[in-house]
């Protein structure tokens, strides 16, 4: 059978926009281009896994359909379209377009009713099976012998829906009684009303006692009571709503599969619009997945731009208009001066000449990019634009460093400015030879991220957005990742000069463009004062690693598997079966479908039951499985992600793991940690902390951790002015009694664990602008006394509500935020129309500042005691940043020194309205010292 793909198109888009909701993607020309990254991914994903012969993508026009004339509250309640979307519809047209596949639009009709007929036509061949991809649970009612829905998992994947899987889900006999159902239940999301209080229950035991709603309104007398009354009260809403739910097979649109034949790219055109996107990789993805030789006897019809001049135009008053041609200069097309050198005569005079420069672009070819065991094969290095050296390392250790050796002075410089792009890898990738980059430093990828943290900071997207310039590409020269994939040792030093030199060129091209910038966007000084020093620390930190105790782990797998087992059986029998504990689906197939643990369980928009962590955590008191399941996952994940894969980093040379502490990652300004991730490591619950237990310090030391004591807290103290939340500070008040005791009208020594549990949460929550409900539910408390506990907070602290409001002002005024030492979070979405998308934008407006001033805060703090132990030779070592905590391993004669400078650089580090307090703790390991 041959398969034809219908697909859905605004569904798509518009679950791909909410998907990147959180990390919207941004292209250096503030285009938010995460629905069209969303749709091309499906789309590529579809074509590259399925290989249908055909496929179609269906549009709903602009304007109204013919159910907006027979309902007019049809969809009356839908906010407008986000802005962002409206933007992208063009660009994802032209690039179907470019892809050759079809695009149909038909005024008056919606997708739904487009790929319903198409679906309908195409069922009427042998040969073809046709798959609807949606998320949409109405399109149930065309699924058919060889017409299937194709729906997207929560989470990832898809699952595939045939009749069976249809009558299954809503226990009907027929898949046109969809229709039915949707005619009893309603549909908020559509507006249509439905017959109201009939749910999903009722509506299936209805249809499947009268089959259809007709035959049920006509036997209404057999019903009884309230069921009997809702129904006679609202047999026209219940017939309006069939109407309305119908999908139509009859449109007039033609099947003309010989249009839908996926066929090669126009992959000019694709390129184009992909590079203006700043989509890298997206147009090789297509093309091979496209890639497909004609079958005999196939009609291959060329696409030509008449054939959509219509279908563009209808949408030319929305969007941002059609992609347009963008050609960057290449090395090819450029002017340039690369040398390559081998000799060691001429190293030394290239090192001579470098040192006559107050500027110097450096780079590093290596082995790999695990910078513990990389190996250096080339250098390079640019003092003007358009001219570059590259110098040749050998491979044997010894040469190796006589030629790191040559360059000494020109990396040990104290006045020449070394640029780089992420220079912290070069930085270590050269202490492997015992040679320290001396500041000054500047690095690009820093600046860029300083400029515009939400955006990519990777040298090929900059050279693009700001050279027009198109980078040579690594896998040019060693081949696409894999097995095949070559290593830079493998290449000659002729074949690798360009590509090397070309990165160091290119690279001070940019430093050239974003130094101006840098002082035009305010952030500067946080630039030169905090991000460039704190590279130096966090190199050394990751060289130098942490020690795992690997028994104590492997006590701990050992603990963990057999409770797991323990749980696993108990699970089992409160079930009354075995089923995938780890499976979302079997969870909620369980608990809501077999025990029915309540009555209207949360659903995803593909009917899902929704079984995550936050749901269930909600649920532990109606049933005893659910604690079971929680401690289940939990223990899993720990094993996975901690117990087991922990060991298996260990370096064998150093005997510690080198995690990377990454500065350009999170738009808050926090650090985070990859190769493992230690800032996830869970701080709460018993399980959690046996993680901790196994870092520990060096032989013969001791571990110190040093935590900022609520910090968050103090710098919305700071920020708000507030004098009470100022004054309980000042005051050395435990501030969530003190929160509480204002609260509650009560004497802060009368305050209950529960009051203060529940003005903690407040607390925190009204710093990430928690709504009523969230805090309901957060405290499984009735909205009321959640509405109370806010009306409270803001009673007690009346400034931070003003400075809230300030801060959304603010964001909409000048479009960012910024945080008491200036660093800039942007909030475009801050005057959308859209509430939801504009809420989480006004969440970001307040949360930024004070989460960004307490990551600068301890940046600070860690700057200045590096400075302290070099300048006092302390030995001991600062080995891990977690959040607002800095740990240490430390000699014992070093104790009370050590903790001195900790303290005062820690409380010292930034002066605030309320004291900075650290707390400190010691111990042999980083539990005991926590």
């Amino acid at each position: 059978m041959k398969k034809l793909f219908l697909i859905d198109a605004y569904a798509i888009v518009y679950r791909s926009y909410y998907a990147f909701m959180r990390t919207p993607r941004i292209n250096s020309k503030g285009l938010n281009t995460s629905a069209i990254l969303g749709f091309c991914n499906t789309l590529h994903e579809v074509m590259d896994k399925e290989k249908p012969e055909w496929i179609g993508v269906a549009f709903d026009p602009h304007g109204p359909t013919f159910r907006h004339e027979m309902y007019e509250p049809y969809k009356a309640q839908r906010e407008k379209t986000p802005e962002d979307i409206t933007k992208s519809i063009p660009y994802i047209m032209d690039i179907l377009q470019a892809l050759k596949i079809p695009s149909f639009v038909v005024k008056g009709m919606e997708a739904d009713d487009v790929i319903g007929t198409l679906a309908n036509k195409a069922a009427q061949k042998e040969d073809i099976e046709v798959y609807m991809l949606t998320p949409d649970k109405d399109y149930g009612q065309l699924v058919c012998n060889s017409v299937y829905i194709y729906r997207p998992r929560h989470g990832g994947g898809y699952e595939i829906l045939g009749e069976e899987e249809v009558k299954a889900k809503y226990n009907i006999q027929e898949t046109k009684q969809v229709i039915d159902l949707l005619a009893l239940m309603g549909d908020s999301a559509d507006n249509f009303p439905g017959c109201p209080g009939v749910g999903e229950k009722t509506a299936i035991k209805l249809i499947g006692e009268y089959h259809d709603v007709e035959n049920l309104i006509a036997n209404v007398n057999s019903l009884k009571g309230a069921l009997k009354k809702k129904v006679e009260e609202h047999i026209d809403d219940i017939l309006i709503s069939k109407k309305l739910a119908t999908i139509k097979t009859d449109v007039e649109i033609e099947l003309n599969l010989d249009e839908m034949i996926v066929r090669n790219p126009d992959e000019k055109k694709l390129r184009s619009i992909f590079q203006e996107l700043e989509f890298r990789t997206m147009t090789e993805k297509f093309m091979k997945s496209s890639s497909k030789k004609p079958q005999k006897g196939e009609i291959i019809r060329e696409w030509k731009d008449k054939d959509r001049t219509d279908l563009f135009a209808e949408f030319a008053d929305e969007g941002a208009g059609v992609a347009k041609n963008q050609s960057f200069e290449t090395i090819k097309t450029t002017s340039h001066k690369y040398h390559l050198i081998e000799k060691e005569e001429d190293k030394k005079n290239l090192c001579d000449f470098l040192l006559t420069n107050e500027i110097v672009c450096l780079d590093t070819e290596t082995t790999s990019t695990n910078v513990i065991d990389a190996e250096l094969v080339g250098m390079s290095f640019a003092t003007r634009e358009h001219e570059a050296w590259y110098v040749a390392v050998e491979s044997e250790r010894e040469k190796a460093q006589k030629t790191v050796d040559i360059f000494r002075p020109l990396f040990e410089h104290p006045k020449i400015v070394k640029v780089g792009q992420n220079i912290k890898y070069d930085m270590e990738v050269l202490m492997n030879y015992n040679v320290k980059i001396q500041a000054p430093i500047f690095d690009t990828m820093v600046a860029h991220y300083l400029l515009q943290p939400e955006m990519r900071h990777n040298m090929d997207y900059m050279a693009e957005a700001y050279l027009n310039y198109q980078t040579i590409h690594i896998d040019e020269l060693i081949g696409p990742k894999g097995k095949g994939q070559k290593n830079m040792r493998d290449l000659t030093p002729a074949q690798i000069y360009e590509y090397a030199c070309e990165d160091a060129d290119i690279t001070l091209q940019l430093k050239n463009v974003l130094e101006s910038k840098l002082k035009e966007g305010g952030v500067e000084s946080l630039f030169y004062d905090i991000e460039m020093p704190l590279i130096t620390v966090l190199a050394e930190m990751e060289m130098y690693g942490v020690r795992l105790d690997t028994k104590a782990l492997d006590d701990t797998s050992k603990q963990f598997n057999q409770r797991m087992s323990e749980i696993e059986q108990q699970i089992y029998a409160l079930a009354g079966e075995k089923f995938n504990i780890s499976s979302p689906k079997q969870v909620g197939d369980i608990l809501f479908g077999k025990l029915q643990i309540i009555e209207k369980p949360k659903k995803t928009k593909t009917g899902q039951y929704v079984t995550n962590e936050e749901v269930l955590q909600q649920l532990r008191g109606k049933h005893e499985i659910v604690s079971l399941i929680l401690d289940y996952r939990g223990l899993k994940k720990l094993i996975g992600t901690y117990v087991e894969a922990l060991p298996k980093l260990i370096n064998s040379r150093t005997g510690h793991i080198h995690t990377s502490f990454n500065q350009t990652v999170t738009a808050t300004g926090r650090l985070s940690s990859s190769d493992p991730n230690l800032q996830n490591i869970p701080v709460r619950g018993e399980d959690g902390k046996e993680i901790r237990k196994a870092f520990i310090p060096d032989e013969g030391q001791l571990f110190l951790s040093a935590d900022y004591s609520q910090i968050e807290l103090r710098v919305m103290a700071h920020l708000s002015g507030d004098k009470n939340m100022i004054e309980a500070f000042r005051e050395g008040y435990d501030i969530h009694a003190a929160t509480a005791a204002k609260i509650y009208h009560t004497d802060v020594n009368e305050v209950t664990r529960d009051q203060r549990t529940k003005a903690k949460r407040a607390n925190f929550g009204i710093i990430y602008g928690i709504t009523v409900f969230g805090l309901a539910e957060r405290l499984n408390i009735e909205r009321k006394e959640a509405r109370m506990l806010i009306d409270g907070y803001f009673q007690t602290f009346p400034q931070v509500q003003e400075y809230m409001e300030q801060a959304k002002q603010q964001a909409r005024e000048k479009g960012y935020v910024e945080t008491l030492l200036h660093r800039r979070r942007y909030l475009p979405d801050i005057q959308s129309s859209n509430a939801t998308v504009r809420g989480f934008a006004e969440r970001n407006a307040i949360n930024a500042p004070i989460q960004g001033s307490a990551a600068d805060i301890i940046k600070l703090a860690m700057i200045r005691i590096f400075k302290r132990f070099a300048d006092e030779q302390i030995r001991s070592k600062m080995i891990l940043q977690v959040h607002d905590e800095l740990n240490f391993t430390v000699w014992p004669e070093e104790k009370e020194r050590v903790e001195r400078i900790v303290r005062e650089e820690m409380e010292n580090a930034y002066s605030l309205n309320v004291p900075l307090i650290v707390d400190m703790g010691w111990g042999s390991n980083w539990l005991e010292a926590h």
